[in-house]
């Protein structure tokens, strides 16, 4: 830690977390020549793949790691969700995270915390030392607290993000470069922290790992002609993180841990426009642009990731589909989707997850009614458009999936065994010796 190491005196022990977003465990263990210091990660702690939560997205995934409960009681559910008793949507934000963070436990147990980079965290919070918030962030000079924070990082033309749109260039050098220039300068942030705060928790999160995959993981699964370049962003994070961990001090036990998997992207599936192709869903206007647009015979209109809405009499402000025919409606769109295929003849959707297996607690009333897992290949999308093909192909070629997150601890004692996202937050607590009640998250403790 530098000139602050340990200048309290006491014995408290410490933790520093490292998000690496959207990595597959596969891809760091199935290569460990190629990645020594996550297999070196592994062989002295504990290393496991687990599951992430449902939906997949990262919008409702951090908010879920960082708090260790499910959207249900973190409100969050995705990238975009919808008021109560309106069709009025919203993009979610940091205060829409109902439930207490990680850092929040630790601050209340006069212990220090440095956080950046987390996405959902605009804007930052003033109850820690230091935050820069992540992921949807409008722009660093205000995602940076305190100000000497901002000044710092301008410095070092640090970036909350890579620029996705160069990602949509047949030719992907521009945006490479773009990805080496952001995670380089997220690296020097978070090393140039380690050393300058006296911190008891650190909590850090390189996302441009989940903007590489986007854009390249086809071409690291199929040989393709951007996998070394792919690879070679890889080894520099299996770099980064290797440098970070001998940076540590003896005090401090290392987490890092993905917030979902990714597998390569086939088609997209446009759901809306599925739903009104199977007449579940029908527009007032020609020229529909949100969900305010459908008419009140809608039976139902999706979200992405998958998920699936009823136009619920009493829930919706022009429902249709009454209580008692929830059930059977609900069960009929489930097979559906489940019959649906692509292009290609494979089916579209893995396996269907109701609200009720998915979701509860203080917030569950704006829960999706079903929610969709893809089969691997098969990203779902939603948005509201008069027409349209239901299978389309874009520029992204990798898309998230629930199985295959990783999570690495720098501790023997560990269990990882069958672990979820939802573990991560009390599993950090009890590293720190910071007090809880195991009934307080829906995850539990893997120490």
């Amino acid at each position: 830690m530098g000139l602050f190491d340990r200048l309290r005196g006491d014995d408290d022990p410490r933790v520093a977390f490292i998000g690496i977003d959207g990595v597959p465990y596969s891809l760091l263990t199935e290569h460990p020549e190629e990645f020594p210091n996550f297999a070196a990660l592994a062989d002295d702690g504990a290393a496991g793949e687990i599951s992430s939560i449902v939906p997949p997205e990262s919008s409702a995934c951090w908010p879920a790691l960082t708090t260790g409960m499910n959207p249900g009681e973190t409100g969050v559910y995705g990238f975009q969700d919808r008021e109560i008793d309106t069709y009025d949507t919203y993009v979610p934000m940091g205060r829409e995270v109902q439930a207490d963070r990680v850092w929040d436990r630790v601050t209340e147990a006069d212990r220090r915390a440095t956080v950046m980079n987390v996405p959902v965290t605009f804007p930052p919070q003033r109850n820690v030392q230091r935050m820069v918030s992540g992921f949807l962030s409008p722009e660093l000079d205000k995602a940076a607290y305190p100000d000497d924070v901002r000044d710092y990082l301008e410095s070092i033309d640090y970036r909350i993000d890579v620029d996705p749109k160069l990602g949509h260039s047949e030719d992907k050098a521009e945006f490479i470069e773009d990805a080496h220039e952001t995670i380089d300068a997220r690296f020097e942030a978070f090393l140039h922290y380690f050393e300058q705060d006296d911190w008891d928790l650190f909590f850090g999160v390189f996302m441009t790992t989940d903007r590489v995959n986007h854009f390249l993981f086809r071409d690291y699964e199929h040989d393709g002609a951007y996998r070394e370049e792919f690879l070679e962003f890889y080894r520099k994070l299996d770099d980064y993180v290797g440098r970070l961990r001998e940076a540590l001090p003896e005090d401090v036990t290392l987490v890092v841990a993905s917030d979902h998997g990714f597998t390569s992207l086939d088609y997209e599936v446009h759901f809306n426009q599925w739903l009104r192709e199977e007449g579940w869903l029908s527009f007032e206007t020609d020229d529909p642009e949100e969900l305010n647009d459908i008419t009140d015979d809608t039976r139902a209109y999706s979200f992405i990731p998958g998920r699936f809405y009823l136009n619920l009499e009493g829930r919706e402000p022009r429902g249709s589909v009454s209580e008692d025919e929830y059930d059977a409606v609900r069960e009929q769109l489930a097979s559906e989707l489940l019959e649906l295929e692509g292009p290609d003849g494979r089916q579209v959707v893995d396996r269907i997850v109701e609200r009720e297996d998915a979701f509860r607690g203080d917030h569950d009333e704006i829960a999706p009614d079903l929610v969709a897992i893809p089969t691997n290949g098969f990203d779902f999308k939603a948005g509201f458009k008069g027409d349209g093909d239901v299978f389309q192909q874009g520029p992204r070629n990798g898309m998230h999936s629930f199985d295959d997150t990783a999570l690495f601890i720098d501790d023997p004692d560990a269990s990882i065994g069958d672990a979820d996202l939802l573990d991560i937050a009390p599993t950090i607590l009890e590293l720190m010796d910071v007090e809880f009640s195991r009934g307080e998250f829906d995850g539990a403790s893997l120490v």
